[in-house]
């Protein structure tokens, strides 16, 4: 069995392609890419929830691991490229942190949920208000109905009885 997976060891690192995929310079950064692609998929969420030291940290982790790609031999670009996403998404992050809290962000975002809100509930109140109408019209539109019917009814005793 040793000897089966040491002819294996020795087929791969003879192929350069298949010598690469088999190696920590692809799948250490392969496996890293899932920290930049939830730093993207965060860059559409609410600014609220976003942790500036986490993303401080982030950053700094981010810069460090670029110059470690490319100081290493061979250099490892997958690697550089993998944490030059995530510097920039943490960068934007950070650029959104500071604006939501410090530069007026959360003001605009509650006015705009005030604002929203208001639509809502101004358009929710013309539609009660429309449906109470037309209630109401039904309604009066059934009494006249009734009366009118009653009225006939009435008229037709009053005249079976004086005859």
């Amino acid at each position: 069995m040793a000897a089966a997976i040491k002819a294996l060891n020795t087929r791969i690192r003879a192929n350069p392609v298949s010598d690469y995929f088999c190696s920590t310079h692809f799948w250490g950064p392969a496996s890293n890419f899932g920290i930049p692609i939830a730093a993207v998929m965060d860059t559409q969420k609410d600014p609220e929830i976003i942790s500036g030291g986490m993303t401080v940290a982030l950053i700094g982790y981010s810069g460090t691991f670029m110059r470690y790609a490319m100081a290493v031999t061979p250099r490892n670009y997958l690697l550089f490229g993998c944490h030059i996403v995530n510097f920039g998404a943490q960068s934007t992050q950070a650029y959104r942190y500071v604006n939501y809290h410090y530069l007026g962000g959360q003001q605009a975002a509650l006015q705009a949920k005030a604002k929203d809100g208001l639509a809502q509930a101004e358009g929710s109140m013309n539609s009660t208000a429309a449906s109470a109408e037309r209630m109401a019209t039904d309604a009066k539109n059934k009494v006249e109905s009734t009366a009118k019917d009653l009225t006939a009814q009435a008229k037709a005793q009053v005249d079976k009885i004086t005859r």
